[in-house]
């Protein structure tokens, strides 16, 4: 059984890299061990690249049933100091949809566009013969590919069966989210708390309709926080007075709390071997400043679906992705690192986010900023640089009618 491309991992990475491919004519096939909808720990949020690539790749979100769309967000200082922060007016600049129905969406996306996918396949072991790549894939048996896609997550099977990941970190972010309902109608927008004993990690309220809410919080790794004290902050989320005097004491869990490494450190990962390439987490591609995976997720499946798109040859295929991915994304990771420094005292967090609050002005472009309408470091990287980058609408500007 031959396929132009086998696609190994069914999420944001992985679908829309089938997307891409497919649409231009090749065979794919994608596989994932989970049966879909399947849950996905995540803190739901759509910024407005996740969201303009999921409009290229042809996905409308204002079908979804549970999608949240964002206005604002309110923003408590360490200081304690409250400010909103406005998003524009044209078009959609960052939503809440549960994983659960966004992957979905995005893998019947993929069928659509004549993507074979087969849920519940677990990948086995991968070799390669001369200019050929075999794949054992438990359900389907073997399969031959010109290219694999490895968007697998951050514990990447195809990389482990490559030994290529000699680092057993599995990400520089520790993440918890619990889903609640209760929260009161004025009280359910979106909320990101910097309490100082967080940062430079935060905690967050994410909307849901209904009044749900995703509730989370993230911290660096590097902060070195003992397992016990991670635990405590866990368990006592709902109870931060931060939190609680925002939503409210009738609050209702649902679900189970749960929790995710997020690894963030795409310049130091191998993007290519042989004719595979990673994406998503698999290529630790996750912004290091914010914890935001799911653009990033989308746009380096879409790069590796267009690097192939783009050849035939192996190498000139790696050499494709990776210099697209430099292009778009390492210039980012290196500004957020810069900023994360800054943001890891409390004085730095607190003066960014007042010289942020100055004005209506800064307060919106902060929002576009903070939301990835423009890339972090584009004041630096004046290739980047087009007519209108700072004035562009959010996606789905046609005939919004939320």
């Amino acid at each position: 059984m031959f396929y132009d491309v086998v696609v190994v991992g069914a999420g944001p990475a992985g679908s829309s890299a089938a997307c891409t491919v497919a649409r231009s004519g090749r065979s794919v096939l994608l596989i994932d061990k989970a049966e879909f909808p399947r849950d996905k720990c995540c803190g739901d949020g759509l910024t407005t690249m996740a969201l303009r690539l999921s409009e290229e790749l042809g996905l409308d979100l204002r079908d979804l049933v549970n999608a949240e769309i964002v206005k604002e967000a309110s923003i408590q200082f360490p200081s304690g100091r409250k400010e909103s922060f406005p998003l524009p007016e044209k078009g959609i600049y960052a939503a809440i949809v549960p994983r659960a129905e966004y992957d979905l969406a995005l893998v019947d996306l993929a069928r659509e566009l004549k993507t074979e996918v087969r849920l519940g396949c677990k990948f086995s072991s991968i070799r390669f013969e001369k200019n050929k790549t075999f794949l054992e894939i438990d359900g389907i048996g073997e399969v031959e590919t010109s290219f694999v896609i490895a968007a697998d997550g951050a514990w990447s099977p195809v990389r482990r069966s490559l030994n290529l990941d000699k680092n057993t970190t599995r990400g520089e972010w520790l993440a918890f989210r619990q889903y609640v309902s209760g929260v009161s109608a004025d009280n359910n927008k979106l909320h990101v708390w910097f309490d100082r004993d967080l940062l430079p990690g935060y905690a967050w309220s994410f909307p849901l309709p209904d009044g749900r809410a995703n509730v989370g919080f993230g911290v660096l790794k590097s902060q070195n926080y003992p397992a016990s004290e991670i635990a405590n902050l866990a368990r006592s989320l709902l109870e931060r007075k931060s939190v609680s005097e925002t939503l409210g004491n009738n609050l209702q869990l649902e679900g189970r709390q749960t929790a995710w490494p997020i690894p963030a450190r795409i310049t130091k990962k191998r993007l290519t071997y042989e004719s595979v390439i990673f994406v998503g987490d698999a290529a630790a591609s996750t912004d290091i400043l914010t914890g935001e995976g799911i653009g990033q997720a989308l746009l380096t499946g879409i790069l590796a679906g267009k690097a192939i798109q783009s050849s035939n040859d192996q190498k000139s295929v790696s050499d494709a992705y990776k210099n697209s991915v430099k292009r778009h994304l390492v210039a980012d990771h290196r500004m957020s690192v810069i900023l994360q420094s800054v943001l890891s005292r409390s004085t730095g967090a607190e003066l960014a986010l007042r010289l942020a609050a100055q004005t209506n002005w800064t307060k919106r472009n902060f929002a576009r900023w903070m939301f990835e309408d423009y890339p972090r470091a584009l004041l630096f990287t004046p290739k980047r640089w087009k007519k209108g980058v700072f004035g562009s609408e959010g996606a789905y500007n046609r005939k919004l009618d939320l």
